[in-house]
């Protein structure tokens, strides 16, 4: 394929899908990520996207919300390795509530299994993906159907979210800063996702590499509500994303890293292989006690089940 070709067919995914990872480029022009790199810098000379580390986006700062066609996608290696781990940390009998994405779909599939489990969502597709599991308990909040996401928003969700308490949301977003921490392009998710964390004792966060340093419209979760961050390992490459890991666990986030490049893609089994990394401990929270940061992993390593000890999750260590 010629370049001139090749740029042109970048050009159209990333206007179609509003951000598309450089993996995903290299793999649909079928060429390397280092001759993407090159295209995407031309086109970005020309202002027709903007490079963000690891892909590419929609010229003028903040990237719009791509539908579900396109989201189910893009990344997907990377958001099964993430649904695999994160599985791991939910425990027989919890109450847990799960938010709208493509990646928190993959979520739901994986928990078909878990005896006693209760899951809030506000995602026909979360309650699609459960609604054969007999032994897990699906409840719906109310509002207005969203097509695009095929979530509910709006009051409705918001009300019915009210006076619930759960051990653990999951959440996904269109971004992932340290400075800003979790944000979506859209405003009435962003506010029933606000909801669904309230109703939360720890908040985990699933978010792939090419959403770390990304910032959106409308913040949903500040980094310090943040309990976990569950993600892929960045490419050797992308300084950006490494960088902002390092951020994110210097604010107290404890980071859960999956090895895409292991994970097969089932229901079953792909946790077992993943990659372990030993990475830095994250610094205390403003206003946690000296010496909480590292209580914290303790109870984390020693309180896993033996499904997250195969899940092998590599939580990180301060340098």
């Amino acid at each position: 394929m010629f370049a001139a070709e090749r740029r042109q067919l970048i050009l159209e995914m990333v206007r179609a899908n509003g951000a598309v990872s450089l993996r995903e480029l290299a793999r649909v022009v079928q060429t390397s990520e280092v001759t993407v790199r090159r295209d995407v810098r031309a086109l970005e000379a020309e202002g027709l996207l903007d490079r963000r580390h690891g892909g590419a986006v929609l010229p003028g700062g903040f990237t719009r919300e791509s539908g579900f066609p396109q989201k189910s996608h893009l990344a997907t290696a990377e958001k099964t390795a993430i649904a695999d781990l994160a599985a791991n940390f939910v425990e027989e009998g919890e109450a847990i509530v799960v938010g709208a994405g493509t990646t928190t779909q993959e979520l739901a599939r994986r928990l078909a299994r878990v005896p006693g489990l209760t899951v809030v969502t506000n995602s026909l597709l979360v309650a699609q993906a459960l609604a054969h599991a007999n032994r897990v308990e699906v409840v719906m909040t109310g509002g207005t159907l969203r097509g695009s996401n095929y979530a509910l928003v709006g009051s409705g969700a918001e009300q019915s979210l009210q006076g619930l308490r759960v051990s653990r949301a999951f959440i996904s977003g269109s971004g992932l800063t340290a400075e800003r921490g979790l944000s979506t392009s859209n405003m009435l998710s962003a506010s029933v996702d606000r909801a669904l964390v309230q109703a939360a004792t720890e908040v985990v966060v699933l978010a792939d590499h090419t959403k770390l340093g990304t910032d959106t419209m409308f913040q949903t979760v500040p980094t310090d509500l943040i309990t976990r961050l569950v993600t892929d390992e960045p490419p050797a490459h992308d300084d950006r994303a490494a960088t902002e890991l390092q951020a994110l666990a210097d604010q107290g986030v404890q980071i859960a890293v999956a090895g895409a490049a292991g994970s097969q893609g089932g229901d079953t089994g792909p946790a077992r292989h993943q990659q372990r990394r030993d990475l830095p401990l994250p610094a205390p929270r403003r206003g946690q006690v000296p010496g909480a940061a590292a209580g914290l992993r303790t109870a984390v390593v020693g309180e896993q089940s033996p499904g997250a000890e195969r899940a092998r999750v590599a939580d990180l260590r301060r340098r």
